[in-house]
């Protein structure tokens, strides 16, 4: 019989993707382990691997096809013995496909709460299973009309329906075969139509949806929103509403450290450590030393972490990812910049791996490179402290009591403090001060 390929979730927290192109084109055989496509996330671009071989029969989703939820079916393999006429009266939204890695509604918390112990090795493998029952994640399996006909819908589909007290019945699908999918039930809910006749409390205490303030008058492009500025967009909209912010600022002198890189840099050509080098591992080592700052919110708990990684925000099209440097306190400047040269370079591309730019209870956002003298940054939930970074600039100070000039750097520390105390938070910078200021003491 027949297989459906689904759109893969292919990171804890994607519901939707591009279907950027097929590697694979009708016709093909295909091997357990060949690509077939390539997703495009909200952080980057993905290949998608053939779970069984066969042929592949029928490519349901073009190439280039944005918003595609999780589970969609995108494409039929024919298995072994099987040709085109198997396709003939074939339903791909009830047909056997690859088991899901991750369904519509998974809890995003607890995924990105746990994502720092799992590893790529923690993923189930995909098997084949019916898509009939498809509960997992879901307000419950597929509803049914009257007369018994199933109503084909994506699970995030029915969960938001359910919530919003919608008919699906009256609720016109768009997904291939006629599937209702996410779209289709925002589009309900935006026209205020399609609720249930059966849930007229909940149609009467839904709020209306609220209408977005008019745009000023005057000339302008309207630009779509990329899944990456969505993503943006929800969770820093998600740290400033429920994440209590305070910031603490402190002085830090890099005249040592700047001469100690360029004594450092001069000694050989495999390695040039920079600034932000230096940063991350000072910030590595001070959490060493407060380790109670290296932890999490967990809603009835705190999660304090024993790897001490630091993420560090980097400006990509469109955005920017936060790759980690994974124990960064156990790694000398060299290794630090060039892993972190490797992590930005992939990023830029759209390369990373979801396990590099997840994790971490610690960010750094420098924007010193612009010549922003200091700024305060918004915490990347889960994580509870970012740190931002100011340029090195000529400033006046008072050196036992006289005014000489120095090279000074501002850093504001953004703490979440549920978390992270004031005293807390201060001491964190302090440590970071002493490192960044007397640099050979990241050496011992």
């Amino acid at each position: 019989m027949p297989i459906t390929i689904t759109m893969p979730a292919l990171s804890p927290t994607m519901t939707e993707g591009k279907l950027a192109n097929w590697q694979a084109k009708e016709g093909d055989t295909v091997s357990s382990g060949d690509v077939l496509a390539e997703i495009e996330t909200d952080k980057a671009t993905m290949e998608v691997e053939a779970v069984d071989e066969g042929t592949l029969g029928k490519i349901l989703i073009p190439g280039g096809t944005e918003n595609v939820a999780v589970n969609t079916p995108i494409a039929i393999l024919l298995e072994e013995g099987e040709d085109a006429s198997a396709l003939d009266g074939f339903d791909a939204g009830s047909a056997p496909e690859p088991a899901r890695e991750e369904s519509d509604g998974a809890s995003k918390d607890d995924a990105e709460k746990g994502g720092k112990n799992k590893s790529a090795d923690d993923t189930p493998k995909p098997e084949k299973q019916s898509v009939a029952p498809d509960t997992k994640g879901s307000s419950g399996p597929a509803p049914v009309t009257k007369d018994g006909e199933r109503i084909f819908s994506s699970p995030l589909a029915r969960r938001i329906a359910a919530n919003e007290g919608l008919d699906l019945k009256s609720i016109k699908g768009s997904g291939p075969h006629g599937r209702i999918i996410k779209a289709d039930v925002e589009k309900a809910i935006a026209s205020g139509g399609a609720k249930a006749a059966a849930a007229p409390e909940k149609a009467a205490t839904t709020p209306a949806p609220q209408a977005a303030t008019p745009p000023p008058e005057g000339n302008y492009e309207e630009i779509p929103l990329t899944s990456m500025r969505k993503t943006i967009a929800r969770r820093l909209s998600e740290a400033k509403q429920t994440i209590p912010h305070f910031y603490l600022t402190i002085e830090c002198e890099l005249d040592n450290l700047l001469a100690m890189r360029k004594e450092l840099n001069a000694r050989s050509d495999d390695y040039k450590i920079s600034v932000n080098d230096f940063i991350i591992r000072a910030s590595a080592l001070a959490l060493k030393k407060v380790p109670t700052a290296n932890a999490c919110w967990g809603g009835d708990k705190i999660l304090q972490y024993k790897d001490f990684d630091v993420s560090v925000a980097v400006a990509i099209e469109g955005g920017l990812i936060t790759p980690v440097v994974r124990n960064a306190d156990q790694k000398g400047l060299a290794v630090v910049s060039n892993e972190m040269k490797e992590l930005a370079g992939r990023a830029k591309e759209g390369k990373l791996m979801p396990e590099e730019y997840q994790g971490g209870c610690f960010s750094i956002s420098n924007l010193g490179m612009f010549g922003i003298k200091e700024f305060s940054a918004v915490i990347n939930p889960p994580q509870s402290a970012i740190l931002a970074i100011g340029t090195g600039e000529q400033r006046p100070v008072v050196k036992d009591g006289a005014l000489a000039m120095a090279t000074m750097m501002s850093v504001t520390l953004s703490c979440d403090h549920r978390v992270i105390d004031g005293a807390l938070g201060a001491e964190l910078l302090k440590h970071f001060k002493g490192y960044i200021e007397e640099p050979l003491t990241m050496m011992l």
